[in-house]
């Protein structure tokens, strides 16, 4: 026999890689590359909203800080010579902060009502098979067609006889009304979006009706709850027929029929004016401001569907 020596030759090299990339890599970065390229369209489009926001808000904050004759002389837009406080510690020291304070109250108490009366409504609608149920929400459903100004004189009579005109309750109530359909069918699109599984997880530990209500509905929606929160304090904030045809008495003014009269008393003073709408917004763009992540999971809620 023969010994058979080991062979020294080596295998051969792999293939270099060196060579460059691959055409799937050539592929993925030029859609990579075309991504980065700038949208002229909607910077262009950002931009003018941008300017569309921008110059009224610039228009409050600026116009509200100067003397009426320096807004006279030098126009709407101009930049301010000299600025001064005297505009809103005439707004405070005048019938204002009543006005606002009842203001406040009406807001308050729509919110509260809104929700403790769509919340259950929505839950029942979501959940019950009934025909009296579905037949209730498409009466539901065409409060959203009736716009106040056609019921306004049937209100007023209604009001009128339960005794309760020239007070907040006559304001409260109505503004209230017309305000739940929208939230029962924000809310029901919220609660849609949460799994059967849930609601048969709780029952099978012994929840009843309400116990669901409060310890799987409640805490789920609080997106929804926000939602309606918002629209319904807006609307009330901002709610002018009602107060103008349903209330008299200085007393129970609120602010848009307040700065309606301030800008009656002040004429052309319009950066007095404009302190007083200044002070208004701000409740409202604070609540906004805290609100706002809520707000836009309640506007989605059930899109998917």
């Amino acid at each position: 026999m023969t010994a058979t020596t080991p062979s020294t030759e080596r295998p051969p090299a792999p293939p270099s890689t060196s060579s460059g990339p691959t055409e799937p890599e050539r592929k993925r970065s030029r859609r990579s590359v075309s991504y980065r390229r700038p949208n002229v369209v909607g910077g262009l489009g950002a931009g003018v909203w941008f300017v569309i926001v921008a110059v009224p808000l610039y228009f409050l904050a600026v116009t509200s800080f100067r003397a009426s004759g320096a807004y006279l002389s030098d126009g709407p837009l101009a930049l301010p010579r000299s600025l001064t406080a005297d505009n809103y510690i005439t707004v405070l020291t005048s019938q204002f902060p009543r006005y606002f304070i009842n203001n406040l109250l009406v807001t308050v108490a729509c919110v509260a009502i809104v929700i403790v009366l769509a919340l259950p409504a929505a839950y029942a609608i979501v959940r019950s098979r009934s025909r009296l149920v579905s037949t209730g929400f498409s009466i539901v459903l065409l409060g959203l067609a009736v716009p106040a100004q056609a019921v306004i004189v049937p209100l007023y009579l209604m009001i009128t006889q339960l005794r309760l005109y020239d007070s907040l309750l006559a304001i409260i109530l109505p503004t209230a009304a017309f305000a739940l359909p929208l939230s029962i069918v924000v809310l029901t699109s919220s609660l849609r979006d949460v799994p059967k599984e849930l609601y048969e997880a709780i029952t099978i530990d012994g929840a009843g009706t309400v116990r669901t209500l409060f310890s799987l509905v409640l805490p789920l929606s609080r997106s929804g709850l926000a939602t309606i929160g918002i629209f319904t304090a807006l609307q009330a904030w901002n709610g002018f027929l009602f107060p103008l045809v349903l209330t008299q008495n200085p007393d129970v003014r609120v602010l848009t029929l307040g700065l309606w009269d301030f800008q009656g008393q002040y004429g052309t003073n319009v950066p007095l004016v404009t302190a007083a709408v200044t002070l208004s917004l701000l409740p409202l763009l604070v609540v906004y401001l805290l609100a706002r992540r809520f707000l836009l999971a309640g506007l989605t809620a059930g899109a998917g569907k």
